[in-house]
Formats: C-alpha cells, structure tokens, sequence
C-alpha cells in the first residue's frame, strides 16, 4: 500500500529545499507520509494536474519558480490572499475534489521581520528587486504593513502596473533594475525610528543565475537585507549588505515559514516549529 505524499514542482526544481523541511517535520511527528521534488516543465503543468486529481495518494504541492502565476488556470479555487496576489505557491485539495491555491509566501515571507514590524516607526520604505510571482506577494504583505515601495524591474511599467494593481493607495514608485547598480552619493537623512528593507525578490544571484547587481550606497544606514534565494544562502547580495554593515536576513527564513504553513493543509498537523534550530543546522550542513 502506497503512502500519502506531497510534493514542491518547479522548473528547474533540484536545488530546493522544501523536501528535506517537510521530510523533517513528517519524521519528528512520526507521520507515514513522503514529501518529493517533481520536475515539471511549462508546458507539462495541465498534464501534472490532470494525473494528479486521480491520485488518492496526492495530498497537494508546492509551487516554485516559474509556475506561480501560470498554475491559476487549472485550479479550481483560490483563497482571498491568493486571489488578491494573482500567485499560488500552494495547491492541495478539497474534500469534493475540487483543486484549491493559496499563497504562504506573504506570510512567510513576513515571518521573520514580526519583531520589527509590531514596532511603531514614523516611515517604513522597502526597495525590492524583482517583478515575478514572489514579489508579487512581499509587494502586498508590505503594502498592508505601511511601507512605501520602490520596486525594480527589468520593465519598469511591469513594475509600475503591479504597484497600481496590488498598492494602488500608497506613494510608490517602479524603477529600472539597473538603477540600483551604480553607486549613488545621495546623503541619507536622519533614519532614526525608520524601518527600511532592501529585498532580493528575483532569481538573481541563485546558483546558475547572474548576480544581483545592487551597490549598497543605495541603502540607508540601519537597513535590513533580505534576500529570498535559498542556494546559495550566502548570495553575494547578502555578503555585501554584511560587508557594509548591514542586518541580513537569508531565505531560509521565508522557506521555513511559507513551508510551515503548507504542511498543515497537507498533512493536517501543524509543523513542530521547536526543532527550528535543529532544522537550519541540517538544511546549513
């Protein structure tokens, strides 16, 4: 008799880690039950689902790079988050079938920044790199937390009109990606009782990607980097940001999280988030 099992789809998909995080939890809570990694390709993802719904042993996936907008058509339901996105990075199914999406990156992507933001602070400004279905959803998880957005892209009406669709209140603005390469001598004010992020929301820098080409005179003192690639953790986005003397956070930090909440809807168990320390050792190793 076969076991339950999910899986993280993707093209390419060999560098993630989301098996060995669900694997983990699915061994400490002694749940007979398996988590793989599924190559699908573009143009094989109506394929996957079709197989997929007469699969009673299919509990749902996860959804990585570049199918986090191109899935939506072949899902059934998407929660009001998801569907507020327009990203799924989540799929599992209801008791009459029927395929639902939901997106954990929002929340997992804010997972580690919760100190920070249950502080008060007079202006909060976040300059994210990237325009795809990640930061799609840091875009709208810090639009609902008050920043004020700088997002960059390669096309920077891409970028303006994902801000008009998901932040269409706030004072932000949409720039060329190659704005941030070059060193600026701009003369930061008083940051004091500001919260500013620098976040890598694009492939750039993961391993067989270019580098993310960011000069941290850009950033103002205090600023938190973020960078949401998982291999290499230490990107040299991050290895600068440290250099010049900046807070980093990795993207194991949003892994974790997103993956937390996916675990549940799979395997209907909350994962057991005390062995996190335990967990970042195995996955660091």
């Amino acid at each position: 008799m076969s076991a339950p099992y999910a899986e993280v789809i993707g093209d390419p998909i060999a560098q993630s880690k989301s098996p060995a995080i669900h694997n983990f939890w699915l061994g400490k809570l002694g749940i007979d039950a398996e988590y793989h990694a599924c190559h699908v390709r573009p143009e094989e993802l109506e394929d996957y689902f079709t197989r997929r719904r007469g699969d009673v042993d299919w509990r749902g996936c996860n959804v990585t790079m570049p199918h986090k907008q191109a899935i939506v058509p072949f899902l059934g339901r998407l929660d009001p988050l998801a569907a507020k996105i327009g990203a799924v990075n989540t799929v599992f199914s209801e008791q009459d079938g029927a395929l639902s999406g939901a997106n954990t990156d929002a929340a997992g992507f804010l997972e580690p920044l919760r100190g920070e933001l249950v502080k008060p602070h007079l202006f909060r400004m976040a300059r994210i790199m990237g325009t795809g279905g990640a930061a799609r959803a840091i875009v709208a998880a810090l639009a609902d937390h008050g920043f004020t957005i700088v997002l960059a892209g390669r096309d920077p009406a891409k970028a303006r009109a994902l801000l008009d669709e998901l932040a269409p209140q706030g004072e932000h603005h949409g720039v060329d990606l190659a704005y941030f390469a070059d060193p600026t001598d701009f003369t930061f004010d008083d940051r004091a009782d500001c919260l500013d992020l620098v976040v890598n929301a694009s492939p750039l820098g993961m391993r067989g990607q270019p580098p993310l080409a960011f000069d941290w005179t850009h950033a103002p003192p205090g600023a938190i980097a973020y960078d949401i690639v998982t291999d290499p953790l230490e990107t040299g986005f991050l290895a600068a940001a440290s250099a010049a003397g900046h807070r980093t956070i990795d993207g194991l930090a949003m892994l974790v999280g997103q993956a937390a909440a996916a675990f549940e809807k799979f395997f209907g168990q909350p994962a057991p988030r005390q062995h996190d320390a335990e967990l970042r050792a195995m996955l660091t190793a």
